[in-house]
This record gives structure tokens, sequence and C-alpha cells, in this order.
């Protein structure tokens, strides 16, 4: 048996919480620097801070005049005595009482302006300009101050923050060419039966294909981690043996099949054998009801053993947690939203957080299934004021075609039908 006695038949977010504690104890890799442009989806490992103040000088944010507030009145006219650019400087001093400069969105606003009047609210005639009726000026409209949005040597970007297209825009704004990121880290997958043959293999009428090993890796990649697709395990003990000797030194190991309760289904006896800690064995959801979670020492002279007081020893060079997947497509899919994104994130260093769920109007009436909180594949229309939901109709956890036509996941509690109109859950992928 394994040295902790798992959890058979979690609840969904029991199984969920159970992952995301485990994922607070994770170690995440070390940093290397990469130039700006590759850094789209690393995780930061060292802060960024401003350079300088941002703005660096007080912004015009609309075209117009920069003026005074208090002589923008009706009827009282302002002597224009210039214009300035975004890029350039003004250089004709301090605005005096009575003065506008015409000024453009982005340029360094003069001093003596305290205010812009934008181009519509005004009126011009022969170098001069004035209030258009019933408008008025306060005292910094439309001005964003010198340090407004952030000062000097202020922290802009957390370490564990994942850096999208605007944390890359802000990185550019303080003339970082290269910043300091985790590694990414090895996740190793595993598609395991015997009925697998790979994509440059012609199958027989009883194989398929292996698009599990594929699915997994571009989800792992997408993740933020670096995959690695091992040879396809059979279903013998050897074989199966052989791939996870191989994968146990990997941050994160992922099996896809074999995980059921038939003849043929040993990935949890081979994985005990290796002295594999579960935490959990099945879970009361559908699709993904066999999935397993659970973690083995990295190295095997440090196997972990069971001892009488059924502690368990922690090894020197730390865990590789791994999930045992169902071997079935969707089912493989929507446990790695659920479960293997939110782990892997946090091994990336991005801080612990579940799968992203969202909530939209289900578009139909829908049927609940008793003891199992159903996550099927859907479509959302992310319409502007009321999104909404439809289930895609499907064949089972096998129909990839129905999967693919899907933009994510409607999640439907155990036991409870809903009707068209009905606010529920939605993970998005």
């Amino acid at each position: 048996m394994s040295s902790v006695t798992a959890v058979r038949g979690l609840e969904f977010a029991e199984a969920l919480e159970c992952v995301l504690r485990h994922a607070t104890g994770v170690r995440v890799p070390g940093s290397e620097r990469v130039g700006l442009p590759d850094s789209m989806g690393r995780v930061l490992a060292e802060e960024v801070r401003a350079d300088r103040d941002q703005p660096p000088f007080d912004r015009a944010t609309r075209d117009g005049f920069a003026v005074r507030a208090e002589e923008w009145t009706a009827g009282r006219r302002l002597r224009v005595v210039g214009s300035v650019r975004a890029g350039e400087v003004w250089r004709g001093g301090t605005i005096e009482a009575g003065e506008a400069v015409e000024i453009m969105t982005g340029a360094a606003v003069p001093m003596g302006a305290d205010a812009v009047a934008i181009l519509e609210h005004s009126e011009q005639d022969e170098g001069e300009v004035w209030a258009a009726e019933g408008r008025k000026l306060r005292a910094e409209e439309n001005i964003v101050r010198r340090g407004s949005e952030a000062g000097r040597g202020e922290v802009l970007l957390t370490v564990g923050t994942a850096m999208g297209g605007a944390e890359i825009a802000l990185a550019a704004a303080c003339g970082l060419t290269e910043i300091v990121v985790r590694e990414r880290p090895m996740v190793a997958i595993v598609a395991t039966g015997d009925e697998l043959v790979d994509l440059n293999e012609t199958p027989e009428e009883h194989q398929i294909r292996n698009s599990n090993g594929y699915a997994l890796a571009a989800m792992v990649e997408a993740t933020g981690g670096q995959a690695r697709r091992l040879a396809i395990a059979r279903d013998t003990l050897e074989s199966l043996r052989e791939r996870i000797a191989e994968g146990r030194e990997s941050d994160l190991l992922l099996l896809s099949g074999g995980v059921s309760v038939g003849k043929f289904d040993l990935v949890e006896e081979l994985l005990e054998e290796f002295g594999a800690e579960f935490f959990f064995t099945g879970v009361r959801m559908q699709p993904g009801r066999p999935v397993v979670f659970g973690r083995l020492a990295k190295t095997a002279s440090q196997r972990v053993s069971e001892s009488a007081s059924r502690q368990v020893r922690e090894p020197e060079d730390g865990w590789t947690y791994f999930f045992g997947l169902p071997g079935n497509p969707v089912s493989t899919q929507v446990t790695f939203h659920c479960f293997v994104g939110p782990m892997l994130r946090a091994i990336c260093g991005a801080g612990v957080a579940g799968p992203r769920f969202v909530q939209a109007t289900l578009a139909e009436e829908v049927t609940g299934k008793d003891g199992l909180t159903r996550i099927l594949p859907a479509v959302l229309r992310h319409d502007l004021e009321r999104p909404s939901v439809r289930i895609v109709r499907t064949q089972g956890s096998g129909d990839l075609a129905a999967n693919a036509r899907a933009n994510c996941y409607a999640v439907l509690a155990e036991g409870r039908s809903y009707n068209s109109g009905d606010v529920i859950s939605v993970l998005l992928r």
C-alpha cells in the first residue's frame, strides 16, 4: 500500500481544495534572464521598478488648449501664443494670464497652465480662443500629473507575476530589454494503453492515435511549463515501470489512462511500487471520475517508506507531484483544466489560484446527475449585457470533435436540474 491511505471519491470542491493546499508548498524552479520579447507567458523572478516618474511630465490627455482653468469662462477670450505637439517641449516660458497654448494629446503641459480645454468645447477666431456656450473647466481637468501613475523606484510588477502583453508594455516603458523570470518547469507526459499508436504510424481498425499526449503537451506549454512527451507506456508492468522511472525526475508527472478499475489499469499499482503518496483516487465528477493525485520522491534512493508511526520521510531532493488522468480525451482535458493547471502555475512560481470560473445564463434546460458534479463542453456567448452558455451535444468523454466545438465547460452541481435562464458557473479554458 501507499505510505498514506488515499481518499476515494472526493467531492469536486474537496479535491480542488486538496490540490491547492499542496500547491502552496511546491518548490519553484530557479531563474534566468531573457529578452523582454521572449518573456510572454513567463513568471517574474525579480521585481520590475519604475526607472523614472510615470508619466515623466504633466501630460495632456486630450487635444485642445492649455489654459488657466479660472480664465475658461463664457465670453472671455484668450490669446493663442503657440502650440506644442507630443514629443515637443513648450519653449515659450510660463503661460501668463490671458494666454493659451494649443496642445495635442500626449504633449507636455506648459508651465502656468493647470487644465486643458478640449478642442470640441472651444470656439476660435483670429488667434483667440474661448469657451463654447455652457462649457466650464476645472483645475487639473484633462491633465495627468507627473508621477501620478508611478513614482521613480516604485514596484510596478511583483515576483510571481505572469507576463502578458500589458506586463511587457509596462516593463518596456521602464526601459528594460531583459527581465529575470523563472525557468520553465519540466512536465513529463506519459500516455498509456496498448490501443495507442503515435502520429507517424498507421493505426489498425482497433487502434487510435495518441491525441492525449499532444493535447497535454499543448496545455502544459500554454500554462508555462516545458512539456516532455515520453514514449507510450504499454499495458504491462515493465513498460509502465520504465516510464514512471523516467518521468519521476521531472517537476510534474502526468499519466493519461490506466487509472480506472479494469484488469489492465496498472497506474496506481506501479505508483505504489515506487512508494507514491496518494491524496485522492477518484473524484465525484463527470467526466474525470477516476482522476488520481499524489506525489513520489524524485529519486529512487530517497524512496518514501511507511514507518511504524505512519509518518512520511521528507526526501532531500523533494517531491514530484503526479496526476493520473482518465484516458478518454475529454476527461483528460477537463481534469487538466480543473486540477493540473492550478498546480502547474504554482510550480511555475505564479502563486496559488484555482481554475478560472465565471457565471453565465444557461440557454437551455439541463438535467444534473446525483452524486456527480458535471463539467460539460459548452459554448459561451460573450454578449455584452448577459453572457449565455449552451451545452455542446456530445457522444461522451471520447468525443474530440464535440470538445473542439466548445470554448468552455458548463459546471452543473450534484443532483441539480436547471431551467433555461438559470445562472451557472462556467469553467474557462
